[in-house]
Order: structure tokens, then sequence, then C-alpha cells
């Protein structure tokens, strides 16, 4: 006796071209995954970045800002008329940000000459005048030779609005990165409160 064999159609295995379309999807599914955990990565490097040189350019302001209101009270408690609310900064011909120039500022450096002359400001294009920052093994940023050297790059200008009374502040800080060449400006009006 001859028999006969049934195959239905639940027991046929998937053909080559549905096993190909398979692969190809979970590929691409793959692929996409990978895409964006790479994509995150890269944008909270660029994000660190970009929160350091904010926190440093803060800095910067924060140490003008405390010079001008020492030099306030200097003045108050009967120090000389000649030590004026700029003093240091932008105040004498002397001053390293005399206005019309481009200066960098070392917050830890305890001196007399804690602000540092980078050069004459021209035009706009006379911004990147100024070294590298270099950060300390208990992560301070300064000039300091013997730190590791940063990224980062910061300079101020300072601007007279009106005579004696108030004056524009700006800081441009930069960085280099694997990204590019990033940089902004934080501008801030700064008033005399002698």
């Amino acid at each position: 006796m001859i028999m006969k064999l049934k195959i239905s159609k639940k027991n046929i295995g998937f053909t080559l071209v549905e096993t190909l379309v398979a692969i190809s999807i979970l590929s691409l599914s793959i692929v996409a995954t990978f895409t964006a955990v790479q994509n995150g990565l890269q944008n909270s490097l660029i994000a660190k970045d970009q929160t350091t040189a904010f926190y440093l350019a803060q800095e910067a302001m924060e140490f003008i800002k405390n010079k001008r209101d020492n030099n306030a009270l200097y003045t108050i408690n009967g120090g000389l008329p000649v030590h004026g609310w700029l003093y240091g900064l932008s105040d004498a011909v002397t001053d390293p940000c005399r206005f019309g120039k481009i200066c960098k500022i070392d917050v830890t450096v305890n001196s007399p000459n804690d602000v540092l002359y980078v050069g004459n400001y021209v035009n706009d294009s006379s911004w990147d005048q100024s070294s590298f920052l270099n950060q300390s093994s208990t992560s301070l940023f300064g000039y300091t030779s013997g730190w590791n050297p940063t990224i980062f790059k910061r300079e101020i200008k300072f601007r007279e609005i009106v005579t004696n009374k108030e004056v524009e502040v700006t800081i441009r800080m930069s960085w280099t990165s694997r990204w590019g060449v990033k940089s902004f400006l934080a501008t801030e009006t700064l008033f005399n409160r002698q």
C-alpha cells in the first residue's frame, strides 16, 4: 500500500527572501540604535564643553565685579581718590584692560598683576589673541605653566558707555573640539557704585 503524506502550509519554513528581509530589518534597527547612542554621546560631550565655557565666562565676570566692588570699598574706607572704580582693570592708561584693548584674566593669581594684557583691539577679527587656559590637578583654570593645557580661550574687552559711570564688559569664550571651533560672547553692563 502506498501512503501519501500530506504537507500542510503550517509545516513549511521561511523562504530565503523572507529571511533576507527579516535580517535587513533587524540590521537597520541595530544601526539606528547605535547611531542614536553615538549622537547622544556626541551631544553630551558638546554640552560638557559649553557648560565649562559658560562657567569660565561667569568666573571672569564675577572676578571683574569683585574687583569693582573692592575698589568701591577702598574708596569708602578712606582710600586715595586715585583709586577709581575700575582700578586695576580699565581705569588708567597703564591698566591692562584699558578701553580699546583685549585682555585675559587669571583669577588664580593673587597679586596686583592678576589682570594680564593681551593686545590692542582693532575690530572683531582681532579676537583670538589670547593663549589657551591651563587646568590644575585640582580643576582650577588659569595661565600657570606646568598645568595641563585645555581647549578653552577667554578674552575680555571693556567699552566705556558713560564716562566714569558705566562700562560694557564683553567676554569671549572660544574652544576647539573635534567638531570644530565654537565661541560665544557674554556681555554685561557695569555701573560705578562709588
